[in-house]
């Protein structure tokens, strides 16, 4: 076993990653949000500390999970991305909010007005990360 790892379960290699409360809201934002710049993340309505979002940033881009370019339009901002492996993480995020949907208080902006079937969920998931795909792995001067 790697000595960076605790052990080879897969559940506590991702909570190596994801196991505090901040990394998967970084996620989301950048996912659901539209938030690609750090200012953008760092106003978030969780209120994250500067010092936290710039921890879990370099966590996440040294795991692949998200990219950071150059934003075109501002010399000294830069526009982060996720990458295949952190738009794998959708299916996830979707499960963590059914679950908190059925157990915990979730406030009314953010329940969902339909409900979907497993095969259309799935379909739909599908489609969000297709969609993702074209604004998250867009290829410069492409």
């Amino acid at each position: 076993m790697n000595e960076k790892y605790r052990s080879g379960c897969p559940v506590s290699l991702g909570l190596d990653i994801f196991g505090d409360k901040w990394t998967l809201l970084i996620v989301r934002d950048l996912m659901f949000g539209g938030k690609r710049h750090y200012r953008e993340m760092l106003h978030s309505d969780e209120h994250i500390a500067s010092n936290i979002l710039a921890d879990r940033l370099k966590m996440l881009l040294e795991e692949e999970i998200i990219t950071k370019t150059e934003d075109p339009s501002h010399m000294q901002k830069v526009v982060y991305s996720l990458t295949e492996k952190g738009i794998a993480l959708l299916p996830i995020l979707m499960q963590i909010s059914h679950w908190s949907y059925k157990y915990r208080p979730v406030g009314e902006q953010f329940v969902p007005t339909t409900t979907l079937s497993a095969q259309d969920e799935f379909s739909t998931w599908d489609n969000w990360m297709e969609k993702l795909r074209k604004v998250h792995l867009v290829q410069p001067n492409s």
